[in-house]
C-alpha cells in the first residue's frame, strides 16, 4: 500500500522511493495513463509561494517528489518525513534505463541544438535498447508552440523529457500536456546538460552533503549567486515558520493570498 502523502509548506509530496516511482511509472505506460512527474527544491518552495502558475503546475502533477536534499532534512524536522530524496538527474537516468531495458521510445524537449546533438549521442550509445522518437531544442517561441506539440504528438513517444526553463515549462504543460498522448512526462531541469557534458554535476559527496547547489555556484557564481543565496535564506526562515504556523494545504482553485 503507497503511504499517504506528507503536507509540506502547503504541497502533498509523495513520501517514495525510486524504486516505488519507477514502478509506477512502467505501470502508467503500459496502461496509457499520464503520469506528470513533479519535483521541489527549496527554491521552487519559495518560488511558488508567490508564483501562482509555478504553484499550480506542481499542483498539477500526479506524483510530487523531493529533489533537494534540504527538502528531505527539513521533512524530518517538520514531522513528516520523506524517506530519500529523488534527484531528478537521477530519475532521468534511471527511467532511461528502464526505456533501455523494456524497448520504450523517448522525446527529448529543450536545450541549445548543439547541447541536444550531444545528449542524443550520449544516449543512443548508452542506451541502445530504446527509441529516440523525436527531439526538439528548446528555443521555440510561443506561436510556435503548437507546432512542436503536434510533433510530439506524431512521435507517439512513451516518455517525454523537458530540459527546457520555468515558466516556459509550466505553461507548455498547462496548455498541451493532457493533449501530447505520451503517458510520462519528467521536467528534468539542467540534466541535458550535465548528460551531454556541457557542464559537470557535484561529486557524491558533495550531494550526499546538500551543497550540490554550492557546487554549481562555484562553476557561475556571477549567475548562480542571484538565483542560490536569497532563495536559500528564505527556505531557511520558512522553515522555521512552518514549525510554528504551518501552510494550509493548497488547492488549484485558491487564489488567495499566501504571504499573509
Amino acid at each position: 500500500m503507497t503511504a499517504a502523502p506528507q503536507p509540506l509548506y502547503g504541497l502533498e509530496l509523495d513520501p517514495l522511493t525510486m524504486g516505488e516511482v519507477l514502478d509506477q511509472a512502467r505501470t502508467a505506460i503500459t496502461a496509457r495513463r499520464r503520469f506528470l512527474i513533479g519535483v521541489v527544491n527549496a527554491a521552487k518552495i519559495v518560488t511558488m509561494r508567490h508564483d501562482e502558475l509555478l504553484r499550480n503546475s506542481l499542483l498539477e502533477a500526479d506524483v510530487l517528489l523531493a529533489d533537494g536534499q534540504s527538502v528531505v532534512w527539513a521533512s524530518k524536522l517538520l514531522g513528516h518525513p520523506l524517506p530519500e530524496r529523488i534527484a531528478g538527474i537521477d530519475l532521468f537516468e534511471n527511467l532511461l534505463e528502464v526505456a533501455d531495458r523494456d524497448g520504450l521510445s523517448i522525446y527529448l524537449l529543450g536545450a541549445r541544438s548543439d547541447v541536444l546533438d550531444k545528449l542524443v549521442d550520449h544516449i543512443q550509445t548508452f542506451y541502445p535498447g530504446l527509441r529516440v522518437a523525436g527531439s526538439r531544442d528548446g528555443y521555440f517561441t510561443e506561436e510556435q508552440s503548437e507546432e512542436v506539440a503536434d510533433e510530439i504528438v506524431a512521435s507517439k513517444a512513451d516518455m517525454l523529457f523537458l530540459g527546457i526553463t520555468s515558466p516556459k515549462k509550466e505553461i507548455f504543460l498547462a496548455h498541451y500536456g493532457n493533449a501530447l498522448g505520451v503517458p510520462l512526462l519528467h521536467g528534468v531541469g539542467g540534466s541535458f546538460d550535465v548528460m551531454a557534458g556541457v557542464t559537470r554535476r557535484a561529486p557524491v559527496l558533495w550531494q550526499r552533503a546538500g551543497m550540490e547547489w554550492a557546487y554549481r555556484l562555484l562553476q557561475e557564481p556571477r549567475r548562480m549567486w542571484r538565483r542560490y543565496l536569497p532563495s536559500n535564506t528564505a527556505f531557511l526562515a520558512l522553515t522555521a515558520r512552518e514549525r510554528i504556523r504551518p501552510t494550509a494545504t493548497y488547492s488549484r482553485a485558491a487564489r488567495e493570498s499566501i504571504d499573509g
